[in-house]
């Protein structure tokens, strides 16, 4: 993460914008419970806000997950893209390197993900553009972490 200016709680002004902003975005989602056009409005809201290669890469993924995977529900996560599984809980999400002044985006998978792979397994991966080499192995991770 890029070294930006942290307050007595230790927690940069990026970080706490994120911090609020998750907790607006989860009691909008529980106003909204389980809308699927609600989610994917504030997804595709999400991803216009983007630019350059952040936006690129984000509307890539909405594309592909909602190509290979259309039982996931687009839903924000922490004002980022992402895609939950039937009860809710976030599967992937993309986080733009803009949003914390990095240098790549982040494909991240979470708990509830089948990306098990013996004892040891990745749950990110750095995004530097959208390709389509990219693309096919991205619909490979999405496809078996949904199971």
């Amino acid at each position: 993460m890029a070294e930006t200016k942290s307050t007595k709680s230790g927690f940069t002004a990026e970080e706490r914008a994120a911090m609020k902003q998750r907790a607006a975005e989860l009691k909008a989602q529980e106003k909204a419970a389980g809308n699927r056009e609600a989610g994917l409005k504030d997804v595709l809201a999400a991803i216009d806000k983007l630019d350059g290669t952040d936006r690129q890469i984000a509307q890539g993924l909405h594309d592909l997950v909602s190509d290979v995977a259309p039982s996931l529900v687009p839903k924000t996560y922490y004002g980022m893209p992402g895609w939950a599984n039937a009860d809710g809980k976030i599967i992937c999400f993309f986080q733009p390197a803009s949003k914390f002044k990095v240098r790549y985006g982040t494909l991240g998978f979470e708990q509830p993900s089948k990306l098990d792979d013996g004892t040891m397994w990745p749950t990110a991966w750095a995004l530097l553009e959208w390709t389509p080499a990219h693309a096919k192995t991205i619909a490979a991770l999405v496809k078996k972490a949904v199971g």
